[in-house]
């Protein structure tokens, strides 16, 4: 992934040489000072949440989240794991608030969790499509961007933001229990027939 970013960084750079070389050094030079503001103002945001999850989990809040959570993801992910569970209802619950730098050390620990569950194909693949389509009911992060950029209404998109994910939360889930149902109930056609000792003795028993 770094050598694609960075061929297109060269190539993005031949091109613009080519064209336009006078303005070259002055677009490095806007294109960093907006990278710069951006950074701020994210982690100006990632601090403002990541302080209130911090009095959310020591007050409870969090803790009263996922067991709201919990009944949903139990029958989702179709595992009885309560140290899974709990961790991939701290990662929605952050997910669902749209700070997803704060969601992915409860992602990692709850997908090392589920590894170890006993339906953990279903489990994992679940958990990577609830990540991947993320419900957001506050996107918090592109949020911070929109302020960065001086947008006008940066907080526009929180409702098609979220009607869009609410539709591509619903389809991924669909896809992905119709796939392994279908997974589950196929059956191999090249499996052959297991031979016990019983079955042997009795073929032999019927040949003398």
């Amino acid at each position: 992934m770094n050598i694609f970013f960075s061929l297109i960084f060269i190539l993005c750079t031949v091109l613009l040489l080519y064209n336009n070389p006078e303005n070259f050094l002055v677009a490095i030079l806007d294109g960093a000072s907006r990278a710069a503001s951006i950074s701020v103002s994210l982690i100006a945001t990632y601090a403002v949440w990541m302080g209130l999850m911090k009095l959310w989990e020591d007050s409870g809040v969090t803790r009263g989240v996922s067991k709201i959570l919990k009944p949903a993801a139990r029958r989702l992910l179709k595992t009885d794991d309560e140290a899974a569970l709990s961790a991939v209802c701290m990662n929605l619950s952050v997910n669902v608030l749209g700070i997803s730098g704060a969601a992915t050390p409860y992602g990692v620990h709850a997908a090392q969790l589920l590894n170890k569950t006993e339906n953990s194909e279903y489990a994992s693949a679940m958990f990577f499509v609830l990540n991947a389509t993320s419900l957001q009911l506050l996107p918090s992060s592109l949020v911070a961007v929109r302020v960065a950029i001086g947008s006008v209404n940066p907080t526009d998109i929180i409702l098609p933001t979220f009607l869009a994910t609410l539709f591509s939360t619903f389809f991924a889930v669909l896809l992905t229990m119709l796939v392994y149902k279908r997974k589950k109930t196929r059956k191999p056609s090249n499996q052959r027939p297991e031979f016990t000792q019983k079955s042997i003795k009795t073929r032999g028993a019927c040949t003398q």
